[in-house]
């Protein structure tokens, strides 16, 4: 990937990808993930302004200080990204952990919002899946090619069915990184100590956050076999949001491609919404 660069108020260097035109959609991903994570999504969005950051500690983005891979540090940063491009309003779709910055963003600067579109993520996130990603999450690879990823990685994706051959070879290389001295992860292993040491602690109720939506444009994507967002969950989202779009993924566990139909179909939904939106004044 080809990266632009910015610089954070703390002087972290992050990098972004920016292409197309349009709607400004600001992409987000998880835990340790990056922009790439939006390449399938990519090819099947209308036309827009496709905006993808490698949060702090990720991918392209230099490493930080372990105290601050927080939501709320990584959310400052989206900002910042969009101050950068002197971007006043954007729509935001974010997954998992993306999706976390994004609640937080409708909550602390919602004037920058045009939308919201969560991933397999709400306000509450199911602890057992947490603790299943902290097993993995800053561990060294214990494979020594992209192969043996490959054929790992449906073990260690438990809700996924029926995923072709090719979709895991594509995830490897997302998953991992060849080095000189063999595979190693895309991210900061320091984010797993940040997320077992919140793990220790009460999960933050992120109700609020949710609620602070009210009248902005929102979707909600669910995999069916999600262990980070539960049916539960999901429907409370819906029953205080009646007019929230919302479509779960089929054979799916956390979190979907996005290339899947129904997301794609949901997505699109949410985009044509936005056209007509217009955020209240200040």
């Amino acid at each position: 990937m080809i990266y632009e660069y910015f610089m954070t108020a703390d002087n972290v260097r992050l990098a972004y990808k920016d292409e197309g035109s349009g709607l400004p959609l600001l992409a987000l991903a998880g835990l340790t993930r990056d922009g790439r994570d939006f390449d399938y999504l990519s090819h099947h969005l209308p036309r827009c302004r496709l905006i993808r950051l490698d949060s702090r500690g990720r991918g392209g983005s230099q490493w930080a200080n372990v105290v601050t891979y927080t939501v709320a540090h990584e959310a400052a940063d989206a900002i910042a990204l969009l101050d950068h491009l002197d971007i006043p309003q954007a729509a935001v779709i974010g997954t998992s952990r993306g999706g976390l910055l994004g609640l937080l963003m409708a909550a602390t600067a919602r004037q920058r919002l045009l939308g919201l579109c969560l991933n397999d993520v709400g306000p509450v996130v199911e602890f057992h899946g947490l603790e299943r990603i902290a097993e993995y999450v800053g561990i060294h690879p214990a494979v020594a090619t992209i192969e043996e990823v490959m054929d790992r990685l449906p073990a260690r994706s438990p809700g996924f069915v029926d995923v072709p051959d090719f979709r895991w070879a594509e995830e490897a290389v997302r998953h991992f990184v060849e080095t000189p001295d063999g595979l190693n992860n895309p991210y900061d292993p320091a984010i797993g100590e940040a997320l077992r040491a919140a793990l220790t602690k009460p999960l933050a109720d992120a109700w609020p956050l949710f609620d602070a939506c009210a009248g902005l444009p929102l979707a909600l994507i669910r995999a069916e076999n999600s262990d980070i967002l539960s049916q539960a969950t999901a429907t409370e989202m819906r029953r205080r949001r009646p007019d929230m779009l919302f479509a779960e993924v089929a054979k799916r566990g956390h979190a979907p491609f996005l290339d899947e139909p129904a997301a794609i179909s949901l997505i699109h939904e949410w985009l044509t919404e936005l056209e007509d939106y217009r955020p209240p004044a200040e």
